[in-house]
């Protein structure tokens, strides 16, 4: 991983820091605010955490399924079980589970398994 930040990444927080601003104004978009947000937020937590390992502790390090399914399994309980009993701001939501399945499922698919394949490819290459 390269010590430059993603541009999906800064995309994922742009895209946050629009909705937040937009409910703050009293703007409510049902899909993006109710399951957008969710969907994105496994692939941005994977990435980051994964920013972190490798960039500024040093570590090579790649998220794998193990690592996705328990993002999605404590990030679901997180949010839609212990927040919403903690407070009134939270509501638990099955499709927000499901979401946050979706995207992680999409970020270890299409990210981590796609590079994993395109590695093991070039290595290949660079073998014969």
């Amino acid at each position: 991983m390269k010590n430059k930040i993603s541009y999906w990444f800064l995309l994922g927080l742009a895209i946050w820091v629009v909705i937040i601003l937009l409910r703050k104004n009293g703007i409510f978009i049902p899909v993006i605010n109710n399951h957008f947000t969710d969907f994105i937020t496994i692939p941005m937590y994977c990435y980051l955490i994964e920013y972190i390992m490798n960039s500024l502790l040093g570590f090579r390090w790649k998220p794998d399924f193990k690592f996705v399914l328990t993002s999605i399994l404590y990030l679901s309980f997180l949010f839609e079980v212990l927040c919403p009993k903690l407070s009134p701001l939270f509501t638990g939501d099955i499709f927000d589970v499901l979401s946050y399945c979706i995207g992680g499922m999409i970020y270890y698919f299409f990210y981590i398994r796609r590079f994993s394949v395109l590695k093991r490819e070039k290595n290949k290459l660079l073998t014969k």
